[in-house]
């Protein structure tokens, strides 16, 4: 199997920037225009569906953001969409999944918080990019220590509000 570093660099810079946006969002915007996405509801295990920082405001950014970035880096707007879509169903994924674990919003759950919102857009996107297996562990690698890394950089930056 092929292994391909371009297509590998782009899908890299659009998980980026579909997990990225919502944390400037807040940085930017504070609580303005911050809406929980699960309203509040809470599941049958008392818990709240994903919890309130998975706002409205998050969701709707990091999908228009990866829309826009996608022509700047030679992918179509749609693929844009659709990576950015992926991306925010596995970070609600993980979010849904924290919440059952009885973690706190913003709680660190190392694997958990990585793995989907990188591998859910890579199984989506597999045909339309030809992604190889090789390529999928190779993005969601990378992903993966570059979120731990910059989460760091970010955190001394004052953009995230945990050091992870």
């Amino acid at each position: 199997m092929d292994i391909h570093p371009l297509t590998i660099t782009q899908v890299v810079i659009l998980l980026a920037v579909a997990n990225g946006a919502p944390l400037v969002a807040k940085k930017v915007l504070g609580d303005r225009l911050s809406c929980p996405l699960d309203g509040g509801l809470a599941f049958v295990d008392g818990r709240p569906l994903f919890g309130r920082s998975k706002t409205v405001r998050g969701i709707v950014l990091a999908i228009l953001l990866s829309v826009l970035a996608a022509p700047v880096i030679a992918l179509s707007w749609q693929l844009g969409a659709v990576i950015g879509s992926a991306a925010m169903a596995g970070d609600l994924f993980s979010s849904y999944v924290k919440r059952r674990l009885d973690l706190a919003p913003s709680s660190r759950a190392t694997g958990l918080d990585q793995i989907p919102e990188s591998l859910l857009p890579l199984l989506v996107c597999r045909g339309a990019l030809a992604l190889s297996g090789p390529d999928i562990a190779i993005c969601v690698a990378v992903f993966f220590v570059g979120e731990m890394a910059l989460s760091a950089l970010l955190y001394k930056a004052h953009i995230r509000e945990q050091p992870y």
